[in-house]
């Protein structure tokens, strides 16, 4: 696997950066070095915050009984800028949260001590494409990178992870992630949990052998279904519990899971509140009865234990839903639970799971315990902020919008009916700078209902190995794959325009429809199957390569990955 990663780069350096192929697919690139590392710092670039990184395997103590745990792990040492900047999370694998300020220029010096491949994605953040992770960045051993930008989102909350082409999954399993905060002046005018009451909540799932150490899928047929694990895991510990005040919180609430989608709810069906989602605040707050999170998405919750007594107790539950993978598979799910398992087995040890247990099933992830009461708590904000609603009247294709067609080919995940390469992009996916383009997001599986006067962008490639809807999906074929994605586009948050659901799988599409953020700025967004959704994302800012595709993890690693060329 490790001489498939080396290759993949040299390949791409030799044939596509300095080649004459990549003048005719690339014509805006510049690289001034014989390799896209940036290994001295940029003199005229006057960094705020400078960090140094390093990704290192060690061993940890994960568990609270028995041998630590072998894994991956980001350290980082602040060199220059505030010293809330770096905030350590003892005694687990997770990366230590950095905090930044809109505006700040920032310099990261990241160095790969690991025994394999290695990048890392600032997931959520707008930087330029040197600094964005792309796999064409990947370090091998002893290599080192320099990542320089200013923080240009407003203020809200995104993550850190290892995004080396093939091995991202498997790496960020091992630990490489953390939480990444942004604040901002209208942020800092609002009366919002800070400090202590502003926590991270950072949920993945685990599977540990009787030697405390993690066990991950390999064959086909599991990395085709995402890995699920076993354990609840929160801020990188297992059977976690909040000990609260009587007062309000700020939860940042990260899917760091490989594949696992969470349906966030209160044991007691007190509703959730929400004020932000990946990386942006929401124009004001919404209240659902739970919240769904997929992989790479963020929520900020609004956690109000006020009135509560001490020494009450409120679980936060992954709850029962339906229809996120295969019918076959969610046949077999349903017909376990009502011969007694998987979702029905709601409390049992809180963080540790039957194997059994799968994508929908009922699960407790954390307990929250009144500990103090007091008398002071800031009041919920009934606005949040400026907010740019973007509408179809903002985008410059609204006839000819962009697709990004989800097939599940067996054993062959992919985008538009193709899978990721590095070296090229198809017509459809050159975007000019300072565009805003309509994006259509859907699951290839048959013929797309268009609407009148639409037809879909140039360029679409309907020469085999994939579908875009007429290359014989259907019934037969990739509807009986059809499964729910996190589809997440790098660079800039998109908004969503329109989400509609047709087909077979409406009953179970309304145990999860109720959870679905759409009023906010977004990078990720969950398709269930049958769904179509139409967004705008602006392409401002910077040139070059940048990335979309599933955040199940095992499916971006499969080829479930394309890239915009923005020029």
């Amino acid at each position: 696997m490790t001489k498939k990663i080396n290759n993949n780069r040299r390949q791409f350096l030799q044939n596509s950066a300095f080649g004459a192929a990549a003048l005719t697919a690339f014509p805006g690139m510049l690289f001034a070095q014989s390799s896209p590392l940036r290994t001295k710092a940029t003199p005229s670039f006057k960094a705020d915050v400078e960090i140094e990184f390093v990704s290192r395997d060690v061993y940890v103590p994960v568990l609270k009984t028995g041998r630590e745990t072998k894994v991956q792990k980001y350290y980082a040492k602040l060199l220059k800028g505030p010293k809330k900047t770096l905030v350590e999370l003892k005694g687990n694998y997770l990366g230590p949260i950095i905090n930044y300020v809109k505006g700040q220029k920032v310099r990261i010096y990241y160095k790969n001590m690991m025994s394999e491949p290695s990048i890392i994605h600032w997931h959520g953040l707008h930087v330029p494409q040197d600094s964005d992770g792309h796999p064409m960045y990947t370090l091998e051993t002893g290599q080192s990178h320099i990542y320089e930008f200013e923080v240009m989102n407003n203020a809200g909350t995104s993550f850190y992870h290892s995004h080396s082409h093939n091995l991202t999954a498997e790496q960020v399993y091992k630990g490489l992630a953390g939480l990444i905060t942004v604040t901002d002046d209208e942020e800092q005018k609002l009366d919002l949990p800070r400090g202590e009451y502003d926590l991270p909540f950072v949920i993945q799932d685990r599977t540990f052998d009787e030697q405390n150490q993690l066990k991950y899928l390999h064959g086909m047929h599991g990395r085709m279904n995402g890995f699920l694990g076993e354990s609840i895991l929160v801020n990188g510990l297992p059977n976690v519990e909040f000990s609260v005040k009587s007062r309000a919180y700020r939860f940042r609430a990260v899917n760091g899971s490989n594949s696992r989608i969470y349906k966030l709810g209160w044991d007691d069906g007190t509703p959730l509140t929400a004020i932000g989602t990946d990386a942006h605040l929401l124009p004001k707050p919404e209240t659902r009865p739970y919240l769904m999170l997929a992989p790479g998405e963020r929520i900020d919750l609004w956690l109000d234990f006020s009135g509560r007594p001490v020494g009450s107790e409120l679980v936060m539950y992954s709850l029962p839903y339906a229809g996120a993978m295969p019918p076959k598979m969610e046949e077999q799910r349903l017909g376990k639970e009502s011969s007694g398992g998987g979702m029905g087995m709601g409390g049992g040890m809180m963080g540790m799971m039957s194997p059994s247990v799968g994508q929908g099933d009922k699960f407790a992830i954390a307990t929250f315990k009144v500990t103090e009461k007091v008398s002071d708590s800031p009041k919920l904000p009934k606005t949040l902020g400026r907010f740019e609603r973007l509408t179809e009247r903002d985008v410059d294709n609204k006839h000819k919008p962009i697709p990004i067609g989800i097939s599940m080919k067996p054993m062959r995940p992919m985008l538009n009916g193709k899978s990721f390469s590095m070296n090229r992009v198809l017509d459809f996916e050159k975007v000019e700078l300072g565009s805003i383009k309509k994006i259509k997001i859907f699951h290839d599986h048959g013929p797309m209902k268009m609407k009148e006067g639409e037809k879909m962008d140039k360029g679409m490639d309907m020469s085999g190995g994939g579908g875009m809807g007429m290359m014989g999906g259907g019934m037969g074929g990739g509807m009986m794959m059809s499964m729910a994605h996190p589809i997440h586009l790098h660079g800039q948050q998109f908004q969503i325009l329109s989400r509609e659901i047709e087909g077979m799988r409406q009953e179970e599409y309304k145990t999860v429809k109720d959870g679905f953020l759409d009023s906010g700025w977004k990078d990720t967004v969950l398709v269930m199957p049958g769904e179509e959704i139409v967004v705008a994302k602006p392409f401002q800012d910077y040139k070059g390569l940048f990335l979309y595709h599933c955040h199940n993890l095992e499916h971006e690693d499969l080829g479930m990955m394309r890239q915009f060329y923005i020029s």
